[in-house]
C-alpha cells in the first residue's frame, strides 16, 4: 500500500509497528526523504525472510528490487515525506533558524500522524536515532502516549522494520534525483552533478562550473550547506535600499 492511498488496509484494526528511517541528510544537492514501513504486529516474523537490510549496504538494482516487492505486498504499508532542498535551506536560513534535527524529527512524527490518521493501529515504532536517542523517544513519546517507541543507532541494521524504511527512502531520493527538472535554463547547465555528497568529485565540479556570483547556486542545492561558502569568497555584494518610514502628517 502506497503513500498515495487513502483507505486502511484490511489489517489495519489489528496491533502494527512501524519503521522510520531517512535518505540524503549529508548531501549538498537534492531533497532529503522520510520513509515509512509498517505492518500488523503478526506479520513482523516474516519481515526477516523478505532480505530487507540497511540501503547502504545493498547494491542499487537490488534497492529497486526489493522496492518493487514490497510495493505489490498487501501486508506491508509504507509512506513517503520528500523534503525539497530549497525548503531545507529556507528553514535554516530563517531569522527563526530551524536546524537539521528539527526538520528530521519533524518529519518522523508527520509520518507517524500520517499513517495514525489512515486508522492504522500503531502500538511499537522503530526510528533512527537524530541527536540523542533517549531525548529523541521522550520527545516521540510526549507527541504520541500510546506508541510504544524504540529510537536506536543503526536501526536500519538491527530492525527489519526500519530496513525496510531505510529502502523506501533510499530509493524514493534516488529516484527524485535522477528524475530532478533544472528549472533554471542557462545553457551550460548540465546533470553531471554526481552522487551529491560534499565530497565527491564530480559534485564539487558541478558546484563549481554553476554556481553564480549574483544569483548564487540552482535550486538543486542546499545553499545553507558549509560546503557551498568556500563558492562564493568572490561573491557580488548585494546592498538593499533601506526602507525609508512614511509619516502621514494630519493638519
Amino acid at each position: 500500500m502506497g503513500s498515495s492511498s487513502g483507505s486502511p488496509p484490511s489489517w489495519a484494526s489489528e496491533p502494527c509497528i512501524m519503521g522510520i528511517d531517512e535518505a540524503g541528510r549529508g548531501p549538498v544537492l537534492g531533497p532529503m526523504v522520510y520513509g515509512c514501513l509498517y505492518c500488523a504486529l503478526s506479520y513482523q516474523h516474516k519481515l526477516s525472510s523478505l532480505n530487507f537490510a540497511d540501503s547502504k549496504t545493498l547494491k542499487e538494482d537490488k534497492r529497486e528490487e526489493l522496492f518493487e516487492n514490497l510495493k505489490t505486498d498487501d501486508s506491508i504499508g509504507w509512506a513517503t515525506d520528500i523534503i525539497d532542498p530549497r525548503e531545507l535551506s529556507a528553514k535554516m536560513l530563517n531569522k527563526v533558524k530551524v536546524n537539521l534535527n528539527e526538520i528530521s524529527h519533524d518529519s518522523a512524527m508527520g509520518l507517524v500522524s500520517r499513517v495514525l490518521g489512515l486508522g492504522v493501529l500503531l502500538t511499537e515504532v522503530y526510528v533512527d536515532t537524530v541527536g540523542d536517542a533517549e531525548k529523541y523517544r521522550i520527545k516521540l513519546s510526549g507527541k504520541f502516549p500510546g506508541i510504544k517507541f524504540v529510537v536506536a543507532k543503526k536501526a536500519d541494521s538491527l530492525y527489519p522494520v526500519v530496513s525496510g524504511a531505510s529502502i523506501v527512502a533510499k530509493v524514493t531520493r534516488d529516484g527524485a534525483l535522477r528524475d530532478w527538472v533544472l528549472e533554471e535554463v542557462a545553457e551550460s547547465m548540465n546533470r553531471n552533478f554526481g552522487s551529491g555528497y560534499p565530497g565527491d568529485p564530480a559534485t564539487k565540479a558541478w558546484l563549481d562550473h554553476h554556481k553564480h556570483m549574483v544569483f548564487g547556486f540552482p535550486s538543486l542545492v542546499r545553499f545553507s550547506w558549509a560546503t557551498c561558502n568556500p563558492y562564493f569568497k568572490d561573491i557580488v555584494e548585494v546592498i538593499w535600499p533601506q526602507t525609508v518610514d512614511m509619516h502621514l502628517q494630519v493638519t
